[in-house]
């Protein structure tokens, strides 16, 4: 699901947004490249201190979208290149994976897991 160029974006700093769709229509969060875990072929774990209105959305409608990028790797013709992931959410507040999470980012209150079904470079 993740390819290299993928890998080598989150190498690099940037900001991800992370877009959900609940009664109250879209709504667009921040975090940071460097935040995202990736723990098997389809899944990636985010730490989450806030994004209140992200979990009211995703427990309304479990599907999100994110995109993140870097300017510092070669994208199709230029400089610079960016991803769209989507798949499904959800906050996870306990287990292995929350501890694992915990022990990386002290800060987390929840963690955001997401199923990605589709990883598709955008630039």
């Amino acid at each position: 699901m993740f390819n290299e160029k993928f890998l080598e974006v989150l190498k690099h700093e940037g900001v991800v947004s992370i877009v959900t769709c609940g009664s109250e229509g879209a709504h667009v969060s921040n975090t940071w490249n460097s935040y995202i875990t990736i723990v098997d072929e389809n899944k990636i774990l985010i730490p989450a201190a806030a994004m209140i209105k992200t979990e009211k959305n995703i427990n309304e409608n479990s599907n999100v979208k994110l995109t993140l990028g870097s300017h510092e790797v070669m994208g199709y013709r230029y400089m610079g290149t960016g991803f769209l992931l989507e798949g499904t959410a959800k906050f996870l507040k306990e287990g292995d994976e929350f501890n694992m999470m915990k022990e990386k980012f002290s800060f987390l209150t929840r963690v955001l897991e997401i199923t990605v079904t589709s990883c598709k470079q955008t630039l």
